[in-house]
């Protein structure tokens, strides 16, 4: 077996074993020992970062000679990953109008009744609606991919799997 092989080997496995890594920190709702923040809000839609599940399937990653680049297919994963601030645009106030009459119902809200009767969800696209065009978001950092003292650990497991590979098929070779 080559050197050069031997390397390729190991680089796939990391990749492997890191992409793992990253996927699991979905289960975890936390980026590795740090919980992502809570979201403020209600949703019908399921978790923060699981509503659809096309952030956890966006994470990739490539190989050129011995690094290994991660990256995520889908353009918000970036604000996710590193938190940030994003401004209101009107496409964005259509959006929060039309998720508050699907959240509170096609009635709409006009009575003194209604207006009680709103959920937490439909109060919430209400007052994300409300905002001006070119106010601030802010987006809470929740991080899943990225470098960390576990990703060390990973590392130095994969390469103790493969050099203890190596050790058998050495000692096999001299026993012969």
């Amino acid at each position: 077996m080559k050197s050069e092989e031997i390397i390729k080997r190991i680089v796939r496995d990391v990749r492997v074993e890191l992409l793992d890594e990253f996927d699991r920190n979905f289960q975890r709702k936390a980026f590795f020992d740090k919980t992502w923040p809570a979201s403020k809000f209600p949703n019908s839609r399921g978790s923060m970062m699981m509503r659809t599940g096309a952030l956890r399937k966006g994470n990739n990653a490539s190989i050129q000679g011995t690094n290994i680049q991660f990256t995520n297919s889908q353009p918000y994963a970036s604000i996710h990953n590193e938190g940030g601030q994003i401004v209101v645009t009107p496409q964005m106030k259509k959006f929060f109008w039309a998720m508050f009459y699907k959240t509170n119902g096609a009635a709409g809200a006009s009575n003194g009744a209604k207006q009680r009767s709103l959920t937490e969800e439909s109060i919430y696209w209400r007052n994300m609606a409300m905002k001006k065009v070119g106010s601030k978001i802010i987006i809470q950092q929740r991080q899943f991919i990225g470098n960390h003292p576990m990703i060390q650990k990973s590392i130095e497991r994969v390469l103790n799997d493969h050099l203890n590979d190596i050790e058998t098929f050495i000692k096999q070779k001299l026993k012969r």
